[in-house]
């Protein structure tokens, strides 16, 4: 594991997730010595590597990602994203409406679902007063 694109990979996920929420995460699911390797690999090979390409944005890369978690059903992962999404200044009501959006592409049981998190996760942002 290169040690440089670990850092730079570490620094992206705090910019995009906030300190805050990566201590947290670091304090309690990547305790484990497993999910510590997991998430070294995952910031050295997505962080560093992808979300670091020139060419988009932060904010719509989130954006893109939020898309993908819908459409295949990852509402873990889309709570993270969403979360990510926030902090680039996307707005509740514009994430909702590209949730909302896909109902036609992906379906309803999907759409429910990511709603459902979607719900759930900008109620407790608001509580942490993490983005307005």
């Amino acid at each position: 594991m290169s040690e440089t694109d670990l850092s730079k990979g570490r620094q992206m996920r705090r910019k995009l997730l906030g300190d805050a929420y990566v201590d947290h995460i670091a304090a309690t699911t990547y305790k484990d010595p497993l999910m510590q390797k997991f998430v070294d690999l995952a910031s050295e090979t997505v962080f560093a590597a992808l979300w670091t390409r020139p060419g988009l944005d932060l904010k719509t890369r989130t954006l893109i990602t939020v898309v993908s978690d819908v459409s295949t059903g990852r509402e873990a992962e889309l709570e993270i994203h969403l979360r990510m999404a926030r902090r680039q200044g996307w707005t509740e009501t514009e994430l909702t409406e590209a949730i909302l959006h896909l109902l036609g592409y992906v379906g309803a049981p999907l759409v429910r679902d990511a709603m459902l998190v979607a719900t759930k996760l900008f109620a407790a942002l608001r509580a942490e007063g993490e983005v307005a």
